[in-house]
């Protein structure tokens, strides 16, 4: 049984996910405030957490970014806005997704079961070979650890597959439709501003100076790749 978290301050809102969400023999944990988020993160096992944005005195971005200090399972962001300045500043500190209000609650379902089976299978495959390295970044795919000159790095479950895919294929240039489409799994529409947001996020946490990146590249009209000739070297 997996563990979900919904924290918004509409209390009807937060009572329909959790009929819902249990239903689907989910264990659901309430909270209606950032600070409620927090202190349930750190007093339960949390697989998953549903999040507005909108809260009174701590808000969900600032919790977010809390707790993505410590913890990497995914968040789900829950707003009322539906500018894209909004997603993408949720994205930026870390939310693996967004659902914009008002939803279907089996909207919500499935792109909880998605990031659910997503975030699990990273502890499920077995590899021969499991410890990647590219220049200063070693990952341990048996592990799940990210080391970049010798210090470990958090990441989230996305940030993780992308990086993942980029070091297996070394030198391969993947479109912004092809990242999605292995990453997330689901159907490419419109989504280039979302891997644009999770690649700088990534590169902020993996490169000395992200806006002159030396491992994740950009390859005008193309894509991204992952310089090889890094390979062995700090």
């Amino acid at each position: 049984m997996y563990n979900i978290l919904v924290c918004d301050d509409e209390k009807d809102i937060v009572a329909a996910l959790e009929i819902y969400l249990t239903a689907q023999q989910y264990k659901v944990f309430c909270g209606y405030t950032g600070e409620d988020a927090l202190r349930i993160v750190e007093q339960e096992e949390i697989h998953l957490i549903l999040l507005d944005v909108m809260m009174p005195k701590m808000d969900g971005i600032t919790a977010l970014e809390k707790i993505r200090e410590h913890h990497n399972m995914p968040i789900i962001l829950l707003t009322a806005k539906s500018e894209e300045t909004d997603k993408i500043l949720g994205l930026t500190v870390g939310a693996d997704d967004y659902v914009t209000k008002p939803f279907l609650p089996m909207e919500v379902i499935a792109r909880v079961k998605s990031q659910l089976r997503r975030y699990m299978q990273l502890g499920g495959n077995q590899q021969k070979e499991h410890l990647l390295t590219i220049g200063g970044i070693s990952l341990n795919d048996e592990a799940k650890e990210v080391w970049v000159d010798g210090e470990a790095v958090s990441l989230t479950p996305i940030e993780y597959s992308i990086l993942k895919l980029f070091m297996e294929h070394p030198d391969k240039v993947f479109s912004p439709r092809e990242i999605y489409s292995k990453v997330w799994k689901e159907a490419f529409v419109g989504a280039e501003s979302t891997v644009a947001v999770h690649i700088r996020h990534l590169r902020e946490k993996i490169e000395i100076n992200p806006k002159e990146p030396r491992y994740l590249k950009v390859v005008w009209g193309k894509g991204y790749k992952m310089e090889s000739d890094l390979r062995g070297r700090k």
